[in-house]
């Protein structure tokens, strides 16, 4: 990119640069000039937004992390309507698409980016946690509806829920799983927790 021209969202735009990099090759291609030569800007450019290429890599995470947080705000609102198995499904589906699958790998690979999240995410694995966290508020809310039952362990279902979510998007190596088949396990998962059961 020549010099003077200015970026519209620089941030952004090396974030999007980033998550091309690990859909098409995974978290070791993930350098700072692999990401500035896909993102068509100068190298220094990274360097004027983020202290390092880990912070680049925390603010990435974090950005996807606040993603997940407005469709878990969908979630939230969907309470008391529709099925308490479809709202779920319909969550973790836009939750886990292949960037947020990427994402993970990318955390789990590297210890100073986990070190640096430590910060904000001091237990577990940060945007699975998160999910969970999310999970746990929407089923607690639906228990208080009466749609769970009031002994429900919702700490646990959203544990599970996440665990075996997270092992089918993974298992389907850049595909999404079928629809079905993510609404099967949802509702095997919480049969007993709901409320007649």
């Amino acid at each position: 990119m020549p010099t003077g021209v200015a970026l519209q969202d620089p941030r952004q735009q090396l974030f999007g640069a980033a998550e091309q990099i690990l859909l098409r090759q995974g978290p070791a291609a993930l350098t700072s000039r692999a990401v500035t030569a896909e993102a068509g800007v100068a190298k220094g450019v990274l360097h004027r937004h983020f202290a390092d290429f880990d912070d680049f890599l925390t603010e990435l995470v974090r950005d996807r992390i606040a993603r997940l947080a407005e469709h878990a705000d969908d979630l939230q609102r969907s309470v008391g309507s529709g099925s308490v198995t479809d709202n779920l499904v319909r969550a973790v589906t836009a939750w886990f698409d292949p960037v947020a699958l990427a994402i993970v790998a990318l955390v789990t690979s590297r210890d100073e980016l986990r070190s640096r999240l430590r910060q904000t995410t001091p237990v577990g694995l940060p945007l699975l946690t998160e999910a969970g966290t999310k999970l746990i508020s929407y089923l607690s809310a639906e228990q208080q509806h009466g749609r769970l039952r009031a002994d429900a362990d919702v700490r646990l279902l959203a544990l599970s829920i996440i665990g075996t979510v997270h092992l089918l998007f993974a298992g389907e190596l850049g595909a999404s799983p079928d629809p079905a088949a993510v609404r099967e396990v949802i509702a095997s998962i919480i049969v007993g927790a709901e409320a007649g059961a």
